[in-house]
């Protein structure tokens, strides 16, 4: 996703250069990139976030049932939904990189960037008609011209910045590496464009394939490190680069600007919670005339007719922040996030932007009472794949724990145990009431709204469960008879507690 950051952008604790610094700056005019960061962040997250909304839109009459050739359509809208999602991200992960290696900005630089920024937010219009018209190759072609277009820009700023050497940062300024190293970063951003050309070609006569190759696009960081792994234990290890453009390089195992992931994440999660808000408004407000015909000019009347959607839409919204609160709880802890931390990341926002389908079909019981188990294991699904996600951040942290995780979450720390259950309880109570339902299914709405309001009460109570369910674990294990010598068990006990249960306080 991107590579680490770099000690020359890095800002000061208000997010600005020091004083002197910023006079130096204006003699140059010259600024500090951070706002300018900040914003590019904030419309990456909107732009990746509203893709779904040709999905919520998909249009199904209260006469129409929710058959296989339905259900056929929403998934494999779904699943270009999740394809478009992620490639976004592959772009904001190559904004990243590339601002690693720009340390200042000037006007030009800024209206370079604007202009990648516009070409983005194009993407939702491009997947539009990919969904709406996905027998015609027209949509596709457009997706690609877009991602090529990025490409471009961010080449431009690459090359403008690499002219002007005062424009990068403070380490590369400074190296006689910087010829290779442009040739390096010119070669990471333009082989996702690159593919996407091939994607454009292939969707004139063989669009299947350009599916593929853009599914090629969000793995391909992962497929060059599988595919040098295999080359070095079959010819050897080649020569290491030069240190400069090592410095640079996409590695799986480099940690990630940590601030630009949660700025990036708190993105995504309040326009999910706003888009909630946006369907309640465009179709819940009644009509003057039907107030005035249908209800005899009572408003309150008529809101009652309501009443489910609205139920669906605070189910939501808390299921929304109790998620963001999650994932707030977990990268407080973190701290340095890999690429395989990001990309699990990733792929948790994309369900988490899928949310506001789930309250579609879940404001859509009233309306539809007899398509409501395919709705609701719908939802279910959604709910579970984007808090599992957040589940494999935590253990693909714990896996390096020294140096990604704060002591207090790693094993045998006093908030480990409480940390799992608070990761795991919306996996675990999405995937209970999808299987009740399975076995219910006369009373599956029931089940979905008694998860929706048993989870936030859970979360409150939590801390005090976790800490009964570890006392009640340490009286079995006293209670659980000494097979070995009484110091040998003794020992054995204490090394067994101290890997599973937070230490005593």
């Amino acid at each position: 996703m991107s590579g680490p950051q770099s000690t020359g952008q890095v800002p000061d604790a208000q997010g600005d250069s020091p004083p002197g610094r910023r006079d130096e700056d204006a003699k140059e005019g010259t600024q500090s990139s951070h706002r300018m960061l900040g914003f590019s962040d904030a419309l990456l997250s909107i732009i990746a976030t509203v893709m779904i909304l040709p999905v919520t839109h998909t249009e199904i009459s209260p006469e129409q049932e929710f058959d296989k050739s339905m259900q056929k359509l929403l998934a494999t809208r779904i699943a270009v939904y999740l394809m478009t999602f992620l490639i976004v991200t592959v772009a904001w992960a190559a904004h990243i990189r590339l601002f690693q290696v720009v340390g200042k900005i000037d006007d030009t630089l800024a209206l370079l960037n604007l202009a990648c920024m516009m070409t983005i937010t194009l993407l939702p219009y491009t997947f539009s008609l990919m969904v709406t018209f996905p027998d015609v190759p027209l949509g596709i072609f457009l997706f690609c011209v877009c991602v090529i277009a990025i490409g471009v820009v961010q080449v431009l700023i690459i090359g403008y910045a690499f002219h002007f050497p005062y424009l990068l940062n403070s380490q590369l300024r400074t190296s006689t590496h910087r010829a290779a190293t442009r040739q390096h970063i010119l070669l990471l951003v333009l082989r996702g464009p690159a593919l996407c050309f091939a994607a454009a070609v292939f969707s004139l006569f063989f669009f299947p394939m350009s599916y593929l190759l853009m599914v090629t696009v969000i793995f391909l960081p992962y497929i060059s490190k599988a595919a040098s792994w295999c080359r070095d234990r079959l010819v050897g290890r080649r020569q290491p680069p030069d240190h400069g453009v090592e410095l640079f390089a996409s590695d799986l195992q480099e940690p990630l600007s940590k601030e630009r992931v949660e700025a990036f994440s708190d993105g995504v999660y309040a326009i999910v919670a706003t888009l909630l808000i946006l369907d309640i408004c465009e179709d819940n407000v009644p009509d003057p005339k039907d107030v005035t015909e249908k209800f005899r000019g009572s408003l309150v009347a008529a809101l009652g007719e309501y009443g489910p959607h609205f139920l669906a839409y605070f189910g939501s919204f808390a299921t929304v922040g109790l998620l963001w609160f999650a994932h707030h709880s977990l990268f407080l802890h973190v701290r340095k996030a890999t690429q395989v931390m990001g990309l699990l990341n990733t792929l948790s926002l994309a369900f988490v932007g899928g949310l506001p389908l789930a309250y579609q079909q879940t404001s859509a019981f009233a309306r539809q009472p007899r398509d409501e188990l395919e709705r609701v294991r719908i939802s279910c699904a959604i709910i579970f794949f984007a808090s599992i996600f957040q589940f494999a951040i935590w253990t693909a942290a714990l896996l390096r724990q020294a140096e990604t995780l704060q002591p207090a979450v790693r094993f045998g720390g006093q908030e480990h145990a409480f940390m799992f259950a608070k990761l795991a309880l919306y996996p675990c109570a999405s995937l209970l009431a999808f299987a009740a339902t399975c076995l219910l299914s006369r009373f599956s709405t029931t089940i979905f709204h008694l998860m929706q309001i048993s989870v936030p009460f859970a979360f409150l109570l939590l801390r005090l469960l976790v800490r009964l369910a570890l006392v009640a674990l340490r009286g079995l294990q006293s209670l659980r008879p000494a097979r070995l010598p009484p110091g040998q068990a003794s020992a054995a006990d204490a090394d067994t507690q101290s890997q599973l249960l937070p230490a005593s306080r």
